[in-house]
């Protein structure tokens, strides 16, 4: 089968594909014929070989590809042959077939396509547990997302209006403001507006009649979070997700204590190897609010397997709205054309 194979870490410019055996699953595995594959950030620090969690060289990347069952381990009972699944695998995706754990393989609505749950997958399910699990919201909540007009903002944004929340987008760029309302933002807080230290705690309070948000998703980092944490109402929430604006930042811990406020994280593969069944039920969520018509996945750019390293270094460089999708077999199952917005 053809695969994208990483001998030596470094820029994604330097992936190329290649012929390498299918594998075969392991008795608790299926094998899955890879039908879209999305093309994540974290595919880009993992193949640079600074994410937190890297596989042994070589190794095939690629995380949440869509596609059918091929084959069955002795021991699987849950799935059948030809079943259309969403294959939360760590690594393996940008390839032809994958074999990933049963459980692990999420039944796919029959109105979704393959890029569609390609599109869905790994922000949708980290934006769920970042409201759900870790901020705990409640209905007729304010929620803040930093970040709306990325994969996981997005997500967040459609996932907190069909929750019961009034969402608040953070964007960087204004020409992102339609796309962010059109995801169902009640209102849009400008990231990019000068003395943010200031100037963001006041445009939240601006609309939330001097409360602040009682939730805030943070997947941008450095100076945004400082700024951010000013913003949190009384027994506010934030939740850390990554640091795609490049610092870290520190928290002064007193900001907590006075306020009353939580800063928790959210490390969504944790939850795929510790709680299964939690993820079940997000997966579940997720693909009731798509059939009822809640959730649409941000509009995907679409590339052949061979062009994995451009669209890695597509969203390096901001190059793309909306998400990008690998197409590992040119067939007239679900068929893209490379570059095509769909």
């Amino acid at each position: 089968m053809r695969a994208i194979v990483v001998d030596g870490f470094g820029p994604p410019e330097q992936l190329r594909v290649r012929d390498v055996a299918e594998p075969t699953p392991r008795p608790d595995e299926v094998l899955v014929a890879v039908r879209a594959a999305p093309a994540n950030y974290v595919d880009l620090l993992v193949v640079g070989g600074i994410y937190q969690f890297l596989p042994p060289l070589p190794f095939i990347p690629g995380k949440g590809p869509a596609g059918v069952v091929k084959s069955l381990g002795e021991e699987v009972a849950s799935l059948r042959v030809g079943d259309r699944v969403l294959a939360m695998a760590e690594e393996g995706g940008y390839a032809e077939a994958v074999t990933v754990r049963a459980h692990q393989c999420y039944r796919l609505p029959e109105s979704m396509s393959f890029t569609e749950a390609a599109s869905l997958s790994l922000v949708y399910d980290t934006a769920w547990f970042a409201l759900r699990e870790r901020a705990r919201l409640e209905s007729g909540e304010t929620v803040l997302v930093l970040g709306a007009s990325g994969g996981v903002g997005h997500a967040a944004v459609q996932l907190a209006q069909a929750m019961g929340a009034r969402v608040l987008a953070g964007i960087l760029r204004p020409e992102r403001a339609a796309s962010v309302r059109a995801a169902g933002a009640d209102a849009i807080i400008d990231l990019s507006a000068p003395d943010l230290r200031d100037s963001l705690r006041d445009q939240v309070y601006a609309l939330s009649e001097g409360r602040g948000a009682d939730i805030i998703l943070d997947p941008l980092g450095g100076t945004i979070f400082e700024a951010a944490v000013r913003a949190l109402a009384w027994r506010g929430r934030l939740v850390v997700i990554g640091f795609a604006a490049g610092a870290i930042p520190m928290i002064r811990t007193n900001y907590l204590l006075l306020k009353n406020i939580e800063i928790s994280g959210l490390q969504i593969s944790d939850y795929r190897k510790r709680r299964p069944a939690q993820v079940a039920a997000c997966f579940a969520e997720i693909f009731s609010l798509y059939e009822q018509g809640k959730v649409r996945p941000a509009a995907t750019t679409v590339f052949p397997l061979a062009q994995a390293g451009e669209a890695l270094a597509a969203l390096r460089d901001r190059r793309i709205a909306g998400r990008a999708v690998l197409r590992p077999r040119d067939d007239k199952t679900d068929r893209c054309i490379a570059g095509r917005q769909i």
